[in-house]
């Protein structure tokens, strides 16, 4: 809520930005953005103290909804799997929380446009979409259970788990587990946001 206070006194000053609502009532969100007109909603990721859910998956929800809405996605998880999805499912844009006041206000003006405001990928970060089996694998071997414990978890054979495993090495490019791991981290695929 500090962050929301703060971002509201920083916008204030700009010409063209008439009125800042802030919400933590994720269930009376729609009615607000029908009652405050809204042209843009800002947003974070992690909705852990308001929210059962992401900001994500909020934000797709909203889309689906209402597909006309723009809506930037302002976080701290400033994480390639975070930017891949954020684009996939139409969100306008994604930028990190480190943003000065003058980009964050440009980013929004270029998005009141019908443009969109991410940040340039990084050539040597393909994102290969893993399925939700393969991300919840990596979430459990990440733990440091055993692939046998793990596929007793997915009630699953340690062969077809094995398969499972060659899936993710080849989409991330990678040769074993530990690669793995460590470049699912890099991506966002592992990360405390989506602990169980």
């Amino acid at each position: 809520m500090l962050f929301a206070k703060s971002l509201s006194v920083a916008l204030d000053e700009y010409d063209g930005i008439d009125q800042f609502c802030s919400t933590q009532d994720i269930q009376g969100l729609e009615q607000m953005i029908r009652e405050c007109h809204t042209d843009i909603i800002l947003m974070d990721i992690n909705l852990r103290n308001m929210s059962d859910t992401d900001g994500l998956s909020l934000a797709s929800d909203l889309l689906h909804s209402n597909p006309a809405l723009k809506i930037v996605i302002l976080t701290g998880y400033d994480l390639p799997v975070y930017r891949h999805e954020a684009r996939r499912i139409g969100i306008s844009g994604f930028l990190s929380k480190n943003i000065s006041p003058d980009d964050l206000v440009a980013s929004l003006f270029q998005v009141l446009r019908g443009g969109t405001c991410f940040p340039p990928e990084n050539d040597n970060m393909l994102i290969e979409d893993l399925t939700n089996m393969e991300k919840k694998i990596l979430q459990l071997i990440s733990s440091g259970k055993k692939r046998r414990i793990v596929a007793d978890e997915l009630c699953m054979s340690e062969r077809t788990l094995s398969n499972h495993l060659q899936h993710i090495f080849e989409k991330l490019e990678v040769s074993s587990v530990v690669e793995a791991v460590t470049k699912a981290i890099r991506l966002g695929y592992i990360s405390p946001l989506f602990d169980a």
